[in-house]
C-alpha cells in the first residue's frame, strides 16, 4: 500500500512541481512585511482563492491590524480527527528591500523575502493539498493553516491568530510546522522569547556642568552590561540590540530607552528572568537615575515532551516503510508557532519546511529542489498517518 501510494505521490510532485515553482515566486513578489496589513492579506487572498477553486473549505480569522489568518480544509466533511499543518504568510523585510527584481531564481535556489521563512512552507502545504487531493485521499481533514503575524509573536493580533490556530488544530492528531528545514532532521524543541522594553530616567544638565545631572544612558549601559553576562545557549541568553537617548551632544540625557531580548530553553526559566529584571532595574547605577520596564512581546518555549516523539516514531515507520530517509530530533533556535501549539497539548513537529538559508537577511533564499522532495516526504506522512 505505502509502495502504491508513494508512486502516485511522486508521479503527481514531479508533475506538478513547474507549476508550483512559478506559484512560488508569485506569492513571494506579493510583499508582506507583519505591519503590513494589506500585503499579509493578499498572499491569504492567493491561496484562499486557489483553495475555492478546488472545492476545499476556506475559513479566516479577521484581524483589524494584524493580516487574517487562514485555514484551508481538504475533507472538511469526513468524521475522523484532522491533521494540521502550518506555515506564516508574514516576513521579517519593509517593502522594497530587495529592489527590483523582489524575487529571482538561478539554476538551483530562489531568492527573496520570504522564500523560505514562511512562504516556502505555505506553498508545500497547498502542494501537499493539491497532491492529497489528486491521490484520491478521503481518510481525515487535513488543514493547511496559515499564520499572518508569526514574526512579531502575534503581538499584533494580541495573541488572537495563534489561539485560533490552536483552537483549529485542537483534535488533531498531529501538527506539522513548515518552517525552513535542517535536512535529514525534526525539530522537537524551540527556544521561548520574551522582549522587555526599559526606560530610564536620569536628570539633564549642561555639559559643562555634567557632574550636576544624572546621564540616563550611562545608567542604561551598566544595566545592558549586567544584562548582556545571560550567555547561556542551554538556559538563557539576553541580546539588548537596540537603544535610543539623549538629544544634542553637549547635554546630559535625562532619557533612554533600550530592548532586550531574552531566549529561554523552558517556561520556568521566566521566573529567573523576572527576578534579574527587577534586580537590574532597580539598582541605581548612576545616581539620580531610575528606571521601569515593561514587556514589549512574548513566545512561550517548546520543551522536548514525550507525544512529539511519539509522533517522530510515527513519522518516522512511515518515511522507513516507504523507502524515505528517517529524521533525527533535534533542538532549533528561534522561537514559532510550534511552541503555542505543543503547549496546547496537540502533538508537533517543526522545521518540515523545504531549505534554505540567509533567513532575516537580504541573502535570503531557498533550494528549489527542497520544495518537491519536502512536498513528497509531508504527502507521504500525511496519507498514511
Amino acid at each position: 500500500m505505502i509502495n502504491l501510494s508513494g508512486n502516485k505521490i511522486s508521479a503527481f510532485v514531479d508533475e506538478l512541481t513547474q507549476e508550483y515553482y512559478q506559484i512560488w515566486e508569485d506569492v513571494c513578489n506579493i510583499e508582506s512585511p507583519s505591519a503590513f496589513k494589506a500585503g499579509v492579506d493578499a498572499v491569504g487572498q492567493f491561496f484562499a482563492e486557489k483553495a475555492l477553486k478546488r472545492g476545499w473549505k476556506v475559513e479566516y480569522c479577521r484581524q483589524p491590524v494584524s493580516g487574517d489568518a487562514v485555514c484551508i480544509t481538504l475533507n472538511p466533511d469526513v468524521d475522523a480527527p484532522p491533521v494540521a499543518i502550518s506555515g506564516h504568510m508574514d516576513t521579517v523585510h519593509p517593502v522594497g528591500s530587495f529592489g527590483t527584481p523582489t524575487v529571482w531564481k538561478d539554476d538551483e535556489k530562489i531568492y527573496g523575502p520570504g522564500t523560505t521563512d514562511c512562504k516556502s512552507g505555505c506553498v508545500q502545504g497547498f502542494f501537499a493539498l493539491d497532491v492529497l487531493d489528486r491521490c484520491g485521499y478521503r481518510k481525515r481533514p487535513v488543514k493547511l493553516l496559515l499564520q499572518s503575524d508569526e514574526e512579531v509573536g502575534s503581538r499584533t493580533s494580541k495573541k488572537e491568530t495563534i489561539g485560533w490556530i490552536c483552537q483549529q488544530a485542537k483534535d488533531a492528531v498531529a501538527f506539522f510546522n513548515l518552517e525552513d528545514s535542517h535536512p535529514g532532521k525534526a525539530g522537537i524543541s524551540r527556544k521561548g522569547i520574551a522582549r522587555y522594553e526599559f526606560t530610564v530616567t536620569g536628570k539633564a544638565a549642561h555639559s559643562c556642568a555634567c557632574d550636576n545631572g544624572a546621564n540616563a544612558i550611562t545608567q542604561a549601559a551598566h544595566m545592558i552590561i549586567e544584562l548582556e553576562k545571560l550567555k547561556d545557549r542551554k538556559t538563557i541568553t539576553c541580546n539588548c540590540g537596540l537603544i535610543s537617548g539623549g538629544s544634542t551632544p553637549n547635554s546630559v540625557p535625562d532619557k533612554c530607552t533600550f530592548m532586550a531580548d531574552f531566549r529561554y530553553s523552558n517556561n520556568e526559566h521566566l521566573e529567573t528572568i523576572q527576578r534579574i529584571l527587577n534586580t537590574v532595574s532597580t539598582t541605581e547605577y548612576v545616581p539620580g537615575c531610575s528606571s521601569t520596564y515593561a514587556q514589549f512581546s512574548y513566545r512561550v518555549a517548546m520543551p522536548v515532551v514525550q507525544r512529539n516523539l511519539d509522533l517522530l516514531d510515527r513519522v518516522n515507520e512511515i518515511l522507513e516503510s516507504a523507502g524515505m530517509r528517517t529524521l533525527a530530533p533535534v533542538a532549533l533556535g528561534g522561537g514559532s508557532d510550534a511552541a503555542d501549539v505543543t503547549a496546547a497539548g496537540i502533538p508537533c513537529l517543526d522545521g518540515m519546511g523545504p531549505e534554505g538559508g540567509g533567513v532575516h537577511s537580504l541573502r535570503e533564499f531557498a533550494v528549489l529542489a527542497s520544495l518537491p522532495a519536502s512536498t513528497k516526504q509531508l504527502a507521504t506522512i500525511l496519507y498514511h498517518l
